[in-house]
């Protein structure tokens, strides 16, 4: 590949040289939502995130099959080992199936997602779906030593495991220290070992309504198996790329490794990438901490928090002008700033082609294509690359106001930089979404306002200024009949 493009790796802490493990094909995995709610600020930065690597790894021209699961099942209450299913609860509390429950959230996250023009990953695996591959997991992990049954459930035995390897590497803290926080959390847990031992099968009792036969008990998978088991099934014993919000490097992804290592001696993923938390006045989004926005409020405008109604775009731009690692603080000032910004970024792209080009350019945008693919290259730098852009918009300005010249192949660079890296890497839309019915309807009354002038030229038997509006506006391709009730329009497309 021409690009040597970096990324960081949790497990190693540092930039990598990033090298497919097969030439010219690449195996991404991102933990996707737990569908029991709409998706909220939280749920769209890591999907941004990892659509602009599957964007800008597809552009250097590999092959990527990217796996985005769904949990609709064994997700507990407070990602702990006991507990009601989070999506088994909202359908109790509704009085619907659990399918209905997933099926509801998962079509709305899908309908948020498109909104924020948010490809679709390559395969969408359910966790409900691969219980057998699950189950399969579960009894490598037993014959392996590094579980144990009790009471008809199963459980990763973390303190063996981490004699022979060592469990809390991605993370890196120590067992003692984990032991230590997580020993007052033993009531009610005395099926375990010890505190830290992790579900790898549970045992449901009477009341739990999502269950399936087991060898152990009729019952669900533990959470932390889920992505291991789809992982394997779709990307093979060896991948890439897994990815997830920082917030699920321990435990989630601390036990997926465990896991990995227990079942087949050695951990399947080549590079580990986590985005940062979106934060509230210093305090992390999340349900569980219930201050969060759902996308569809930030889109309507109609949450408290918000002073006005925010467009997709300006969601995603918003999240892309900070850089994945680095934590995102909500407010509507910066939400507002980053709406100019993108503006401004689209009206120069508008103002484009309205540039008549000059013999030679009098200023310089020589290395703006190089300077966007070095920050892509280091570790998926947006801001940087934004930054950029916003030095070419001002350059565009200076030549729309006949204040600069730019030759014709400049402005055919432009023209290519802002296609490249504005839409198809940082996946912004020039017609933003949301735009259209205000759009039309300012247009229906420009349409009515001509037709207006029309009928006066007519009343005044000004038959030249009566017919000039109709033959222009049928020349755009609108069809006007004139009829005893007054005149009608409408456009042939």
């Amino acid at each position: 590949m021409e690009h040597q493009l970096f990324v960081y790796n949790t497990l190693t802490r540092k930039k990598e040289l990033f090298k497919p493990l097969h030439e010219g094909r690449v195996g991404m995995y991102v933990c996707g939502p737990t569908v029991y709610g709409d998706a909220h600020l939280g749920h769209a930065r890591p999907a941004i995130t990892f659509d602009i690597l599957f964007r800008y790894l597809q552009h250097l021209g590999y092959k990527v099959r990217y796996v985005r699961n769904i949990t609709d099942v064994g997700h507990l209450e407070h990602d702990a080992d006991e507990g009601e299913d989070k999506v088994a609860k909202k359908a109790r509390l509704e009085q619907l199936e659990p399918m209905e429950v997933v099926q509801h959230y998962l079509n709305r996250y899908h309908k948020a997602m498109e909104a924020l023009n948010v490809m679709p990953p390559s395969i969408e695996p359910h966790a409900s779906g691969h219980i057998i591959e699950q189950i399969k997991l579960v009894e490598d992990i037993l014959a392996n030593g590094y579980a144990y049954e009790s009471e008809g459930s199963v459980y990763f035995d973390v303190e063996k495991y981490n004699r022979d390897h060592r469990y809390g590497k991605l993370s890196g803290r120590n067992l003692d220290d984990v032991l230590n926080t997580s020993r007052d959390n033993l009531d009610g847990q005395s099926e375990k070992r010890n505190p830290v031992d992790f579900a790898l099968w549970k045992k449901a009792q009477p009341e739990h309504i999502m269950r399936w036969p087991s060898p152990w008990s009729d019952g669900f998978p533990g959470w932390h198996c889920e992505c291991t088991a789809m992982g394997k099934k779709y990307l093979g014993a060896h991948f890439d790329i897994h990815g997830g919000g920082m917030d699920l490097v321990f435990p989630h992804h601390e036990c997926e490794i465990a896991q990995s290592v227990a079942s087949q001696g050695d951990d399947m993923v080549r590079y580990w990438m986590h985005n940062n938390m979106i934060t509230i006045n210093g305090q992390k989004m999340g349900k569980s901490y219930n201050n969060f926005i759902n996308l569809s409020e930030f889109f309507a405008g109609s949450h408290p928090l918000l002073e006005q109604a925010y467009s997709p775009m300006t969601i995603r731009f918003f999240i892309l002008q900070a850089h994945y690692r680095s934590t995102v603080d909500f407010g509507n000032e910066a939400l507002q700033a980053s709406e100019k910004g993108l503006q401004r970024l689209l009206e120069a792209w508008e103002n484009l082609g309205r540039i008549a080009p000059a013999e030679s350019s009098s200023v310089n945008i020589s290395g703006l294509r190089a300077k966007c693919y070095e920050a892509m290259n280091d570790d998926l730098n947006t801001p940087i690359v934004i930054s950029h852009l916003f030095d070419a918009a001002r350059i565009i300005n200076q030549a729309t106001d006949k204040k600069a010249t730019l030759s014709a192949a400049d402005l055919a660079e432009l023209k290519e930089v802002f296609s490249v890296f504005l839409f198809d890497i940082l996946g912004m839309q020039a017609q933003q979404s949301g735009d259209n019915s205000g759009r039309e309807e300012a247009f229906g009354k420009v349409v009515d306002m001509l037709l207006e002038q029309r009928a006066i030229a007519k009343a005044n038997k000004d038959w030249a200024t009566s017919d000039k509006i109709r033959n222009e506006l049928a020349a755009l391709g609108f069809e006007i009949k004139d009829t005893k009730e007054g005149c009608t329009w409408r456009l042939n497309k």
